[in-house]
């Protein structure tokens, strides 16, 4: 199995090359894991860059802000009600505790797995793989996991890599522009994939 992930890592990494991931730094990719959730990074980008004209990318600002200010400004990622408070509670808990442990950030009201995972991976470089629908769709179609379990799939990465913050970055980052290139959700181009050789689906 081991063989089998660094396989599809080679691969892709030949195929696309380094990514440069994740977008963003410091506060901005706390900010940006939960701004992301149920939308895509253009719209993120939109409101970042209004937080950064008003001045509000800090702990301070964004934790003291009116919500119905906050909402404004992130407004353009959707559910922007609902984010604006989590956004805040997660403020909150950095002010305490400038680096949180996983199961802290998992007591934020809204942060789940995969938001918990791309702050440590990205922002405090810890080495924990980030499981996202891609990751399920394309390894469901590798046939390697067909469950619904993230602990489950993240185990299996962990398990079968190097245990380093850079390869799983990278890892992921690829498996995400492979997943909106080529192993669409619908109508994938399979005859363009690089892991076709590998491919059950």
């Amino acid at each position: 199995m081991k063989e089998k992930f660094s396989r599809i890592y080679r691969k892709l990494f030949e195929f696309y090359g380094k990514q440069y991931w994740w977008p963003g730094e410091g506060l901005e990719i706390v900010v940006g894991a939960v701004l992301v959730q149920q939308t895509n990074w253009k719209n993120v980008e939109k409101a970042l860059e209004k937080l950064r004209v008003v001045n509000c990318l800090s702990i301070d600002c964004l934790k003291n802000i009116s919500v119905k200010e906050l909402e404004q400004l992130i407004r353009s990622t959707g559910y922007y009600n609902i984010k604006a408070k989590r956004l805040q509670n997660l403020m909150r808990l950095l002010a305490i505790k400038p680096h949180p442990s996983r199961n802290e950030l998992l007591e934020v009201n809204g942060v789940g797995p995969e938001t918990a995972d791309s702050i440590l991976l990205y922002r405090f470089n810890e080495p924990v793989f980030v499981v996202d629908a891609y990751t399920f769709r394309i390894f469901r179609r590798l046939g390697i996991y067909e469950g619904e379990s993230y602990a489950d799939l993240q185990r299996l990465f962990m398990g079968n890599l190097q245990n380093k913050s850079q390869m799983f970055n990278e890892y992921h980052a690829l498996i995400v522009r492979h997943a909106k290139n080529i192993c669409l959700k619908t109508k994938p181009k399979c005859i363009e994939c690089p892991l076709k050789d590998d491919c059950k689906y």
